[in-house]
């Protein structure tokens, strides 16, 4: 028998938490609402906005207080509006198979959809009297206090408005717990890139940190890109997507990010647009005129612009204030230890069996510390390209440089036997300022064959935007070929930093820097230009 009856109230329903809890879960939202409460302080970049409290509580309940087999059903356009609560929390405990539990919630998922929009209905008609009301069709005209328009119960009876939303709180917790795992070096990537590292905390809502994550319309890894926006930034082939690579794809993101901002001028609506495109979020700009977030999710309209755009800032202010005390909602949690590693960056074509040989892990290990190789690049016959960065057990380097040096010619060299395929490099897109000497000195290829590879017929008719494809059989940029994989040391221009202070903090020459990297004037160099430093 489903645990909700159509036409039953909310307190005499078996499956609806209890009466009195849900008064005081709505009266703690209600009053976080009319405090105006901030969940941080007020200089933080990322203070709620007062018109934002009602939708940051609703998201804080959801990712805190409900798990899966719980449904709110809430008003779109006010989320912390909540008219009722269905919980198959019991059921799921008797033994219902998965598939029969997910079949009883959404047909009762449905039909108390259609009551409430029935109740809300019902309300319109019944004018201001309280004759022939129920205790939940009072209840329920309570929630609209203070909205004096005469239409206000028909206009939320609309379909769109009444939404059902499952919580989270079991899936919210393991990445909590996950994110401990990566965060330390997400925050240096962020610092690197210029992005507050308040938004290396979106994984919580985009995939609770599982690098593995894959979506119903093709978005992956913990930053779930779409395959399109991807490409912009990352390789994605057959045999690479570094899309499931944690660090890699978190700098690609930062860049996104870092994109957005430039190009919109606010955090808020940088983080949204991550969620409904930078074009988007300029055209709800110009049509209302502001860049106020509040603003634009009050009064913006566009096609796309649903329930997930208009709530995707305010998620993240949820998940970003339970990250910052997870105590206070989960009691003590514990966290997963951060993942070190040693990072080999390989000098010529190596075989991935040979490589995997020398990487003093197994096969498990291996694939869980480079998710971005899919099956395909562990077929029989694959090469890693010269300048792949390979992760090792932490402490593997020494070891590594040692077996590698013993491999055999046929295991390593400056090109790959023409037969065997080579895991591919990635794309890059071009920034402004960049030209195709940098591009190609950054990937340690040259530029004809950066030419080659995109039919560029005059190398300095590049446009910012344009992708160009790396050629995956560059050989690194040295005199003479490596008999070891070294571990190189890569410096990334901070605002503010010159040739003269950079060769000083790593004991260096700036005639030795400055001719290792072929710049050829010291005075120019660029905010995010990768610098190699060389070995001593």
């Amino acid at each position: 028998m489903s645990p909700l009856q159509s036409g039953s109230s909310c307190c005499e329903v078996e499956g609806f938490v209890s009466a009195r809890r849900f008064v005081q879960q709505f009266a703690l939202v209600a009053c976080m609402v009319a405090c105006g409460a901030s969940l941080a302080a007020a200089e933080d970049t990322f203070a709620v906005p007062r018109g934002l409290a009602g939708q940051v509580e609703f998201w804080k309940l959801i990712f805190t207080t409900y798990d899966d087999t719980q449904i709110v059903v809430h008003d779109t356009e006010e989320p912390e509006r909540i008219y009722s609560i269905l919980d198959f929390r019991a059921l799921a405990r008797g033994g219902l198979s998965e598939a029969a539990l997910r079949a009883e919630m959404n047909e009762a998922e449905a039909r108390e959809t259609r009551r409430i929009r029935s109740l809300l209905e019902r309300l319109h008609y019944a004018g201001t009297g309280r004759e022939g009301l129920s205790v939940e069709d009072l209840r329920i005209r309570s929630l609209f206090d203070g909205d004096a328009r005469p239409d206000k119960f028909l206009r939320a009876a609309e379909e769109k408005r009444v939404r059902a939303q499952r919580g989270i709180r079991g899936r919210f917790l393991t990445g909590l717990q996950r994110s401990r795992r990566y965060l330390p070096r997400m925050e240096k990537i962020f610092r690197a890139e210029g992005v507050p590292v308040e938004v290396a905390r979106l994984p919580l809502i985009e995939s609770s940190f599982n690098t593995h994550a894959y979506s119903k319309v093709g978005a992956a890894g913990m930053w779930q890109f779409m395959p399109s926006t991807g490409r912009l930034f990352l390789t994605i082939s057959p045999t690479v997507d570094e899309r499931l690579d944690p660090f890699v794809s978190t700098r690609a993101a930062a860049r996104f990010l870092r994109q957005n901002y430039e190009r919109l001028r606010s955090w808020p609506l940088a983080i949204t647009a991550y969620n409904h495109g930078p074009g988007g979020m300029a055209r709800a700009v110009d049509e209302v005129g502001s860049r106020d977030i509040v603003a634009i999710i009050d009064r913006y309209d566009g096609k796309n612009f649903g329930f997930a755009s208009r709530n995707f800032y305010a998620e993240f202010l949820a998940a970003l204030d339970v990250e910052r005390r997870p105590e206070d909602f989960f009691g003590r949690v514990p966290l997963d230890p951060p993942l070190r590693t040693d990072d080999v960056v390989l000098g010529e074509h190596v075989a991935v069996a040979s490589v995997l040989r020398c990487s003093a892990s197994d096969l498990e290990t291996f694939k869980d510390l480079n998710p971005a190789l899919r099956p395909a690049a562990f077929q029989r016959g694959r090469w890693l390209p010269a300048g792949y960065q390979v992760r090792l057990p932490p402490g593997a380097g020494r070891s590594f440089d040692s077996c590698y040096a013993r491999l055999p010619s046929t295991a390593r060299r400056s090109s790959p036997p023409a037969s065997a395929p080579v895991v591919a490099r990635r794309s890059h897109r071009v920034r402004r300022g960049e030209t195709l000497a940098s591009i190609a000195s950054r990937y340690r290829v040259s530029v004809d064959r950066l030419r080659k590879e995109n039919d560029i017929r005059n190398r300095h008719l590049i446009r910012v935007g344009e992708v160009l494809k790396i050629p995956g059989s560059g050989a690194p940029r040295v005199a003479a070929k490596p008999r070891a994989a070294k571990k190189k040391v890569v410096h990334e221009v901070r605002r503010g930093q010159t040739l003269n202070g950079i060769a000083r903090s790593y004991g260096q020459s700036v005639e030795s820097l400055r001719r290792h990297n072929r710049i050829r004037d010291h005075n120019q160099i660029r905010v995010g230009q990768l610098l190699e430093i060389p070995s001593r």
